[in-house]
């Protein structure tokens, strides 16, 4: 679908990623509804973008963003919202657990669900699933994180093959680490000890760009993450080696609480 023929509903309007890419549509000719949180669009947010408030996480969210979606006729469906966690897995509680795949894999595929059935009246319409190359790749860390992408990859995947004789084609969007507040310093020290390079934000909007007008099934972005999914899809265990600094660095820079003291 060319980006002028595109109604776009995005969720994760305000995040770094977000922003970005409600730039880019909208510079392209897309018309952008934003969905987050907060009552009001971010300061910098696209020209001419609508503003929907709604937590995703809660069915009044999902039940507005639904209704307001289907008034509007929107044929492109961006999920692009989500929460971090890195760390051990030790030292995550479990409302942490709770809250990363409620908000990265339940919302999406509850929204998805509620979606369909306007979308599939359309013509053409398009949902694109914002993943990550940790969904594909495990590692040290980002266990909960990637645990999240990694169903909202498979999910997209059997969706899209649940539903490739229809009009809605389903596509995936694979980042790798991004520049933006969504990593805090921790992360960002990680990166540095592993020496995983970092795109910024407007990298990752014009892939996006490039995916809906293309209608692949999927984009992975950076050299060698996208060497490193297909690797990891054909070899698995056999790669773990690969991941030594990566442990050696979250185990002298993370604390190892008990799992039993972990609180919700």
């Amino acid at each position: 679908m060319k980006a002028a023929d595109a109604r776009v509903l995005l969720t994760g309007a305000r995040g770094g990623i977000g922003q970005a890419m409600a730039r880019t549509l909208s510079a392209a000719g897309a018309a952008v509804m934003g969905v987050g949180r907060a009552a009001e669009p971010p300061a910098a947010a696209a020209p001419g973008m609508r503003w929907l408030q709604a937590d995703l996480t809660t069915a009044q969210g999902l039940a507005d963003v639904t209704a307001a979606a289907e008034a509007w006729g929107a044929n492109v469906v961006i999920h692009a919202a989500g929460v971090p966690a890195f760390g051990p897995l030790t030292s995550e509680p479990p409302s942490r657990l709770d809250e990363v795949l409620r908000t990265n894999l339940l919302a999406p595929m509850l929204l998805t669900r509620q979606l369909l059935p306007q979308l599939l009246r359309q013509p053409q319409a398009q949902i694109v699933f914002v993943g990550s190359a940790l969904g594909r790749i495990g590692l040290p860390g980002f266990s909960v994180y990637g645990a999240s992408k990694a169903g909202l990859h498979g999910f997209a995947e059997a969706l899209r093959r649940e539903l490739g004789d229809s009009s809605v084609r389903i596509q995936l969007l694979g980042p790798r680490s991004t520049r933006t507040a969504f990593n805090d310093a921790a992360v960002e020290a990680y990166n540095r000890a592993t020496n995983a390079a970092m795109d910024p934000p407007e990298v990752v909007a014009e892939a996006l760009l490039r995916l809906i007008e293309s209608e692949a099934a999927d984009r992975f972005i950076g050299f060698p993450e996208r060497l490193g999914v297909r690797l990891n899809g054909l070899l698995g265990a056999l790669l773990d080696g690969s991941f030594v600094k990566h442990r050696r660095h979250l185990r002298a820079a993370s604390p190892h609480p008990d799992p039993q003291g972990s609180t919700p």
